[in-house]
């Protein structure tokens, strides 16, 4: 009779111990802030790599921002430059933004404005390219040490370990672009066969892009090889090196995605690149943004929130959260993405 008696006891007390951890875990899915304003602000518009990263139908930020019941919108200006962001920040606190999403093109130059935006308490998080000293958390598309050691390593690969080769950059000020370049550079010193001739930049414009790809080859007759580590970057030095005279002699690597780049990939002007899904960066930077906005994170390293489909992360050191390593692209794997 006392041993049915402590049965009964013990599973009444399991099952409120159980009802505890469900009422808790609810209390933290309802938790987040609705109809918060959210300002998605990428580097430009009309660059496939943003349009990718931000909107609804590539399931990117704009999606996310559905799911949390907030007011998206993706606003910036065309170019790639400070002086064309700084106005769209300006214009998104005006507008009564709650959240920023921002991917800085110059962290000095866009600090003073983020600054004043996280003054009125908007919580800034920046993704993919990052301006630490003035936002609450920066969501990394990859590791930089990954990313600019795996490059230089798919490049030896491919010319054997030996030859000239160049980086073709986009703006000299994007912080992203920099510490990726520096760790190339660290990563090139285990290749002593392999001299890097020069660094670039074509500001993520293609026009701009293609014309220092030209350079490049006019300047240096023996260069073998290209790291361009920017979408605009890679898919314009293809199309320069998509004739017979280079295809293959002048070996390409760098950051793409697949729909630009699978015309080159499938004719051999790029026998592989890296990137990572962009639709899944911007979808977890909103979700980090409202999570900030909400005040059920602060960007301490340790913490932890969930990001709908993408499942669970952890703030690390500095405030930022890593979603994830690059993916390499081949022949054999490129049909089978559409982004």
């Amino acid at each position: 009779m006392k041993s049915r008696m402590f049965k009964l006891i013990a599973s009444i007390g399991a099952f409120a111990l159980i009802g505890v951890v469900l009422l808790t875990t609810a209390s933290a899915a309802t938790s987040l802030k609705t109809g918060l304003k959210v300002f998605v602000i990428p580097k430009n518009l009309g660059n496939a790599y943003f349009t990718t990263s931000d909107s609804g139908k590539s399931a990117g930020a704009l999606k996310a921002v559905l799911e949390l019941k907030g007011i998206g919108k993706e606003t910036s200006g065309t170019q790639a430059t400070a002086a064309s962001q700084i106005p769209a920040i300006q214009a998104a606190i005006t507008k009564g933004a709650n959240v920023l999403l921002v991917s800085a093109t110059d962290a000095t130059a866009l600090c003073p404005t983020l600054k004043q935006a996280m003054a009125k308490k908007i919580a800034v998080v920046t993704y993919d390219s990052d301006a630490p000293s003035c936002r609450n958390l920066f969501i990394n598309q990859a590791n930089s040490k990954a990313i600019g050691t795996s490059e230089v390593d798919l490049l030896a690969k491919q010319l054997g370990s030996s030859g000239e080769i160049a980086i073709v950059s986009a703006a000299a000020s994007a912080t992203n672009q920099n510490a990726w370049i520096g760790y190339m550079k660290t990563q090139l010193k285990k290749y002593p066969k392999m001299k890097l001739d020069a660094v670039v930049y074509g500001n993520d414009d293609p026009t701009v892009s293609t014309q220092v790809t030209q350079g490049l080859i006019q300047q240096y007759p023996n260069l073998k090889g290209i790291i361009s580590p920017t979408t605009v970057g890679i898919a314009a030095a293809a199309a320069v090196l998509d004739t017979a005279q280079y295809r293959g002699k002048i070996k390409l690597t760098g950051l793409g995605t697949p729909n630009s780049l699978r015309k080159y990939v499938n004719d051999g002007t790029i026998e592989a690149f890296e990137l990572w899904n962009p639709a899944d960066l911007g979808y977890l930077a909103a979700y980090a943004g409202v999570n900030v906005a909400s005040g059920t994170l602060s960007g301490k390293a340790g913490q932890t929130f969930t990001a709908g489909r993408l499942g669970k992360f952890k703030v690390g050191a500095k405030s930022t959260v890593l979603l994830g390593p690059p993916f390499v692209f081949n022949k054999a794997n490129i049909g089978k993405f559409h982004f």
